[in-house]
C-alpha cells in the first residue's frame, strides 16, 4: 500500500458579501451583521470606537489549539468552494458511514473495569436492563479477570448485544477467552462485537513496542466469527494531551499500519478494512467534536479509497468516548455537564456508539448512581431530546462544514508528515507535537482563557469529595486541571487576609475574584468585611491573627484615596507580602487581575505563606 499523500478534497474560496436570510421576507447581508455586532462590542469596550466593523471577525473567532478558527457566523461564502459532503452512507462519508443508524439514535455503550466479579456482573445486568446496548469490557490484570468472563457474559444475549474487549496486556488471550465463550454457547456474535486488539495504542500509553503480528492473529480469530478484531483507539493520544488534529492524524497513522499488516498477512483489502473500529474522544467543545467526527469519516474514506477498498467497506465505524482529560477530580458533579455536552456532540457528529464515562471516573471505580447518570445521559438525548432522529443534524451549517474541512485538511497534512513507514519514528515525532500542545493548553488554563469550572474557576475549597474504591489498573491520563488539582491536594496551611475596602457593594467584585483565584490554588481566605478606613481594616487584621500575606480588594477610588496608607500600615502590623486585586499602583508587592498567569501567581503566594 502506498503512502497517503493525495489531497483529501477541494479548497476553500475567498470571503464575499452574501445575503443572509434572518426571517421570512427580511434579508440582511454580512455587513449588517458586522455593524450590529460592532455596536455591541463598542458598548462593552472590546472594540475601539474608530475601529472598522470588520474587526468583529478577529475578536469573535475562537482559535483551537491547532490554530484553526471557529467562526462566530457561518456564511455561504465560507463553503461555496468546498467539495460536496455527500449523503449519509455514501462517499466521502462525511455525513455518516451508513444511510441510517441501526438503532433509534446511537449504540449506548457502557464501560466496565471493576475486577470485583460480583459487582461487575450486577452492573452488566442493570445497565442492559436500563438502556445500554453494548458492553465495553476492560479485561486482564487489574481489570476483569479472563477466568470470570463466562460468568460476566452468562446473562448476555451475545447475538443481540455487541461486546468490545480492551485487553492491552494480552489481547490474544482475551480474544481466545471470548472466542471460547461464543463456542461454548454455540452462538454467533453481534456483528458489532470486537475483540479489541490495539498494540499501537498500548505502545502509546506504556512504551511497550507494538506487536502487529498479535493484531493479525486476533483479527483472524474475529473474522472467523464474523466479528471485528482491531480497535484504533485514538483516545490513547487524546489522554496524553493531543489536539483534535493530532488525534485525527494518529487515527489515520494507526489505521493504515493495521491495514498494511493485515493485507501483508494475506487478508483481502476489504476484509482487512472491515476488521477495524475507531475510538475517538468527545469533549465539551461541542462544535470541534462534531466536526472532528465528521472529518474522521471523510479522512478514512479517502484512505480506503486510495487503498483500493470497495465502496461498501469504506465507512468508518466510530465509538466516541467522553474525554477523560476534561474531567476533574474536584467538584466532580460538574463532570455531568461536561459529559452531557460531549455526548450530545458525539451523537450529533454521527458516532455509531457513544460511551458516557461516569462523573466520578477521576475519583475511582464508578458506583451504581454514577453509572445510572451516565447511561441516562444518552437515553435522555436519544428518547427525549431526539438528537439521533435526524442523521447529521449539523450538516449544511456553513460554520460546521468549514470547521470540518479545516480539521480534515490539517490532519491530512500532519498524517502525510508522519506516514513514513517507521512506526516508532512517527510516534516520537507526534509525541513532540503533543508536548507543545500540552504546554499551550496549560498556559491557556493558567491564564484562565480555558476555564475549568470548579477547579480554576468557582472552586469550593471546603467541599467533601465522594469516596470511591481505587482502580487496580489506572489509565495514564493528563487531566487538563492537573496543576490546579495538585495544589488543591496539598492545601496551604495559612490563609490570606482579604483587606476589603469600603462597603460590601464596593469591594465584592474584586474580593470575590481574589478569593476564587486563591481557592483555585488551595489557599483559603479571611475577609475583613465592610470597612471605612485604615483603622477598621487593621482591627480586622489583628482579629485574624495577622496572616503573612494580605490582598487588598476594593474600588479604584478608594485605592487612590487610602490604598497606599493601608499598605504601609499593614506592613507595619506584620504583613510580609501585599497583593492588590486590580492594576493600581499603591506600593503593593504584586497585583492580581484578569489575564494573569494564575498558576505562577498561586505558586508564588504559596511560597510566601511558607517562607
Amino acid at each position: 500500500m502506498p503512502r497517503m499523500t493525495t489531497d483529501p478534497g477541494s479548497g476553500v474560496g475567498p470571503e464575499a458579501t452574501v445575503a443572509v436570510p434572518l426571517a421570512e421576507g427580511v434579508d440582511r447581508d454580512v455587513a449588517d451583521w458586522e455593524k450590529a455586532t460592532a455596536a455591541v462590542l463598542r458598548k462593552t469596550k472590546k472594540l475601539a470606537d474608530d475601529a472598522p466593523d470588520t474587526e468583529v471577525w478577529s475578536l469573535l473567532t475562537r482559535r483551537t489549539l491547532d490554530g484553526i478558527g471557529v467562526t462566530p457566523l457561518g456564511t455561504p461564502a465560507q463553503t461555496e468552494h468546498l467539495a460536496p459532503a455527500g449523503l449519509p452512507g455514501q462517499a466521502p462519508f462525511t455525513r455518516g458511514s451508513t444511510a441510517t443508524r441501526e438503532l433509534d439514535g446511537w449504540d449506548v455503550r457502557a464501560w466496565f473495569v471493576d475486577p470485583d466479579a460480583d459487582r461487575t456482573a450486577e452492573h452488566v445486568v442493570t445497565d442492559l436492563e436500563n438502556g445500554v446496548n453494548s458492553l465495553w469490557l476492560s479485561v486482564g490484570e487489574g481489570a476483569i479477570g479472563l477466568d470470570v468472563l463466562p460468568r460476566i457474559l452468562e446473562p448476555v444475549f451475545l447475538d443481540l448485544a455487541p461486546v468490545v474487549l480492551d485487553a492491552p496486556d494480552d489481547p490474544l488471550a482475551a480474544a481466545k477467552a471470548l472466542d471460547a465463550v461464543l463456542e461454548d454457547r454455540a452462538v454467533e456474535p453481534h456483528p458489532g462485537t470486537s475483540y479489541g486488539a490495539d498494540p499501537i495504542g498500548h505502545q502509546v500509553r506504556t512504551g511497550t513496542p507494538a506487536d502487529l503480528g498479535v493484531a493479525v492473529q486476533v483479527a483472524r480469530l474475529a473474522a472467523a466469527r464474523g466479528a471485528r478484531g482491531i480497535v484504533v483507539d485514538a483516545t490513547a493520544v487524546h489522554d496524553r494531551g493531543a489536539s483534535d488534529v493530532q488525534e485525527l492524524a494518529y487515527s489515520l497513522l494507526a489505521g493504515v499500519m493495521y491495514l498494511r499488516a493485515l493485507v501483508e498477512a494475506g487478508l483481502g483489502v476489504d476484509q482487512a478494512a472491515e476488521q477495524l473500529d475507531f475510538r475517538l474522544a468527545a469533549t465539551d467543545e461541542q462544535f470541534p467534536t462534531i466536526a472532528k467526527l465528521r472529518a474522521a469519516r471523510r479522512l478514512w474514506g479517502r484512505v480506503t479509497e486510495l487503498s483500493g477498498v470497495s465502496a461498501t467497506s469504506r465507512g468508518q465505524r466510530q465509538h466516541a468516548v467522553t474525554s477523560r482529560p476534561m474531567m476533574a477530580t474536584y467538584d466532580p458533579y460538574v463532570n455531568m455537564l461536561r459529559t452531557c455536552v460531549a455526548s450530545f456532540a458525539a451523537g450529533a457528529g454521527g458516532a455509531d456508539a457513544v460511551t458516557v464515562l461516569p462523573f466520578d471516573e477521576p475519583l475511582g471505580l464508578p458506583e451504581p448512581f454514577s453509572r445510572r447518570i451516565a447511561r441516562n445521559t444518552s437515553s435522555l438525548l436519544i428518547h427525549e431530546s431526539h438528537v439521533g432522529t435526524v442523521t447529521d443534524p449539523a450538516g449544511g451549517a456553513h460554520a460546521v462544514e468549514k470547521l470540518t474541512d479545516d480539521l480534515a485538511r490539517a490532519a491530512w497534512e500532519l498524517f502525510g508528515e508522519l506516514d513514513g513507514g517507521d512506526l516508532d519514528a512517527a510516534l516520537a515525532s507526534l509525541d513532540e507535537r503533543i508536548e507543545t500542545t500540552v504546554s499551550q493548553r496549560a498556559l491557556d488554563i493558567a491564564r484562565r482563557k480555558r476555564p475549568i469550572t470548579g477547579v480554576s474557576e468557582f472552586p469550593n475549597l471546603h467541599e467533601e469529595l465522594p469516596e470511591r474504591r481505587p482502580y487496580v489498573r489506572e489509565l495514564p491520563v493528563r487531566r487538563y486541571a492537573v496543576e490546579f488539582q495538585e495544589m488543591r491536594d496539598e492545601r496551604a496551611a495559612q490563609p490570606v487576609f482579604l483587606a476589603t475596602m469600603g462597603t460590601v457593594a464596593q469591594h465584592t467584585a474584586r474580593a470575590t475574584f481574589a478569593a476564587n483565584l486563591l481557592a483555585a490554588g488551595g489557599v483559603d481566605t479571611v475577609t475583613a468585611g465592610p470597612t471605612d478606613g485604615v483603622e477598621a481594616v487593621l482591627a480586622a487584621y489583628e482579629s485574624a491573627d495577622r496572616p503573612a500575606v494580605v490582598c487588598l480588594a476594593g474600588p479604584d477610588p478608594l485605592y487612590a484615596e487610602w490604598g497606599a496608607e493601608l499598605v504601609t500600615a499593614l506592613r507595619d502590623a506584620g504583613a510580609r507580602h501585599v497583593v492588590l486585586a486590580g492594576k493600581t499602583d499603591v506600593g503593593a508587592d504584586t497585583t492580581a487581575a484578569a489575564g494573569l498567569d494564575a498558576l505562577a501567581f498561586l505558586r508564588s503566594i504559596r511560597e510566601e505563606l511558607t517562607a
